[in-house]
């Protein structure tokens, strides 16, 4: 059924954007959704089955600050406000032990998932502040990994951490303008980036073994959940992952 609540989608062109995409469609959400790839982006577009008046889809990088101005602008022009934005782009770098840091990596994994998850969630802040009615959410995906890290994965590890203080940060400011903001962190959602878990991950124990993993749907029906929330109400953080996943305790 449609409604007129608007959901601004980042990283939409694969794995558990595309999915949210999807199912924010099917919830009935107007949509504005960006990524780098121009042609996944059109496939999401038409995974999500909506017509023009109620979706947009933009090629937007989200460490070009500017680009991702202009995205909410248009995004504000088309449907008059924002209510939700998952801020999902990111990127995982290759594994290296911390001694082997590459310094390109870091950088490039820090301007991802941190300053562009910046660089998104102030410009929905700044929205939905400034709108009327004011007030809105903003749902950053994290990852496990700002609790428990995997060996070898500095750059994500920090910049899934730093995520964490940026929610809670957010969710503190935003409270005189009516602004929510949550954390979800994700482990082990089945998805074409998690493809190398059922060959083997490398363990704390130096192990490598498959891991088990979960339908993405199940994440799609958390996004859901904190998304339709009444705005007296939120979820700071929630965590989902694959139920026998290596996370708490010893595996």
């Amino acid at each position: 059924m449609d409604n007129d609540k608007v959901a601004v989608i980042t990283g939409a062109t694969s794995g558990i954007g595309r999915a949210v995409a999807v199912g924010m469609a099917q919830a009935g959400y107007r949509l504005a959704i960006c990524g780098r790839r121009s042609v996944r982006l059109e496939e999401t577009l038409e995974m999500a089955g909506l017509g023009d008046d109620r979706i947009i889809a933009r090629r937007c990088d989200v460490t070009d600050q500017p680009a991702v101005r202009g995205f909410f602008r248009e995004t504000v022009q088309r449907f008059d406000r924002i209510d939700v934005v998952f801020n999902n782009a990111g990127r995982s770098p290759p594994p290296a032990n911390f001694g082997d840091t590459d310094i390109v990596e870091w950088r490039s994994t820090i301007s991802t998932n941190l300053n562009g998850a910046f660089y998104v969630a102030l410009e929905a802040f700044q929205v939905m502040r400034d709108q009327n009615p004011r007030g809105g959410r903003i749902i950053n995906n994290g990852s496990i990994s700002a609790q428990v890290p995997r060996p070898h994965a500095a750059p994500y590890t920090v910049s899934k951490a730093a995520i964490t203080g940026l929610t809670k940060q957010i969710a503190l400011d935003g409270r005189p303008y009516d602004i929510a903001c949550s954390q979800i962190d994700i482990g082990n959602a089945a998805s074409e980036m998690t493809e190398q878990m059922s060959k083997g991950m490398l363990q704390a124990n130096g192990d490598t073994v498959p891991e088990p993993t979960m339908d993405v749907q199940a994440v799609v029906d958390a996004v859901l959940y904190m998304a339709g929330l009444p705005a007296e109400a939120n979820v700071p953080f929630m965590t989902v992952t694959a139920t026998k996943m290596p996370f708490i305790g010893r595996g």
